[in-house]
């Protein structure tokens, strides 16, 4: 199953022609942003991955690091250092020294759609990446789903079908080769707002994941 390398798409990857061609306008339109495939962060050796859905326009694509920069991320990093899987401090910015410990955060697709909403083919297109990251990671125990989105292409990482497990907020799903899929609705301002999820329910779900850690 594992694999040794693992590497991150070009910074001018041409596989999604939709993404591709508006990461191009972005260029023009805001030179000072990131405007590429946003690499994962973290270390290949980590036990827990967490995978998000795609970077903000405003968030990871203008400062090239996961949930760095938006709403989402200001929840997510909290959780993560409440329950001791960093050092430093987060500060929405990628020179703020912030380190992770024991994680490894990703994106099911790399580069920033319209609207925040991939679609169906640029999911399936870039999810070859994320089977090559989950396939390197030695010491992976537990993947971390922000969504359903992102539920749904860990499977397809690991060529299960989609009935296989079901996306439901803080369910853990056992994989094939012993691997936990754990689920959690996406930390959005959206979710956030309208009380799909709060701050305490994130926070729960990462703390039972550092019990199983």
């Amino acid at each position: 199953m594992h694999s040794s390398s693992f590497t991150e798409p070009s910074p001018d990857c041409p596989l999604c022609p939709r993404l591709s061609s508006l990461i191009a306008a972005n260029r023009v339109q805001y030179p000072d942003f990131f405007n590429a495939p946003v690499p994962a962060f973290g270390s290949m050796d980590a036990p827990l991955l967490i995978v998000g859905l795609a970077p903000g326009l405003k968030g990871a694509n203008r400062t090239g690091r996961p949930f760095t920069g938006d709403f989402a991320g200001d929840i997510l990093y909290a959780a993560l250092a409440e329950h001791g899987f960093t050092h430093g401090t987060f500060k929405q910015r990628v020179d703020d020294g912030l380190k992770l410990i024991d994680c490894r955060i990703t994106n099911a697709v790399r580069c920033v759609p319209p609207e925040n909403k991939p679609e169906t083919e640029e999911i399936k297109t870039c999810n070859q990446f994320l089977t090559q990251e989950i396939a390197a990671m030695r010491n992976l125990k537990v993947i971390l789903s922000l969504g359903s989105i992102s539920h749904s292409a860990v499977l397809r990482a690991f060529g299960l079908k989609l009935s296989h497990a079901k996306f439901t907020h803080g369910a853990h799903h056992r994989l094939p080769n012993g691997l936990i899929l754990a689920d959690t609705y996406h930390s959005s301002r959206y979710n956030i707002n309208t009380g799909v999820l709060t701050p305490a329910m994130f926070d729960e779900v990462i703390h039972n994941i550092r019990r199983i850690l």
